[in-house]
């Protein structure tokens, strides 16, 4: 998902058709592209994976990037009753425009730079890319995303890209000169979890997606007897 940030909502809206239904009024456009991922793997429709041939989210990714650009404020939030406060995007006055470019966790090429030139086209302020290909960065001239970063940063378009999740340590991607590379630190706190047994002993752990016990009482079992379907038992023993 390509997540690009336009402040200049008159000059979009008109070159869309958009619902009252399907958007809200801070996606003011939206577009989605196949024909280079299909030219290569096949018709959507042939993979068994859940999926909308539209510009709609289906794995969150796209949702969760967006949010974090423009968000509208919301008060009394939290994660588990951890971190109460409001939350906010980083411009929630900001229009967002959306190209869906990749599929499956997988983008082409064709479409990455169809969805920048789209961009660049329609007058968007802001490019805001949340992928990028596995280290070591590619040269540039074979690079899509800095291809198409060039183009935009020719025509006064700003470039935001991630540096890179995970991968291999001390390895970046993104890092054209012509592009804003961005990259998170690592969490500096932590989400102490606690576990009162019958003994009336108390275990600290850490997490914050814990299931409530329902004030149950459960025995002690070996963890060889709770693997998850499709895994051996042997692997199942180790956390």
């Amino acid at each position: 998902m390509m997540d690009f940030l336009c402040t200049k909502p008159h000059d979009l809206i008109s070159r869309y058709r958009l619902t009252q239904f399907a958007f809200c009024r801070k996606i003011i456009g939206a577009r989605y592209y196949t024909k280079g991922y299909e030219a290569v793997n096949g018709p959507l429709e042939s993979i068994n994976q859940t999926f909308f041939r539209s510009p709609r989210d289906s794995d969150g990714h796209g949702t969760h990037t967006s949010s974090t650009i423009l968000g509208s404020k919301v008060s009394n939030v939290s994660m588990y009753g951890l971190g109460s406060g409001t939350a906010r995007g980083g411009v929630p006055s900001a229009r967002l425009s959306v190209y869906k470019a990749c599929w499956f966790g997988g983008c082409d090429d064709a479409d990455l730079l169809a969805a920048f030139s789209d961009a660049i086209h329609d007058g968007v302020d802001v490019l805001s890319i949340s992928l990028g290909q596995l280290p070591p960065q590619q040269i540039y001239f074979e690079d899509p995303i800095s291809i198409g970063s060039f183009h935009a940063f020719q025509n006064g378009v700003v470039v935001c890209a991630s540096a890179g999740n995970k991968f291999f340590p001390r390895a970046v991607i993104n890092v054209a000169p012509w592009i804003l590379t961005v990259g998170a630190s690592t969490v500096d706190r932590e989400f102490p979890s606690y576990l009162l047994l019958g003994n009336l002993k108390q275990l600290k752990g850490f997490g914050i997606n814990t299931i409530p016990d329902q004030g149950k009482q459960y025995s002690i079992i070996s963890g060889s007897t709770a693997a998850a379907s499709g895994i051996p038992s042997r692997n199942a023993r180790y956390s």
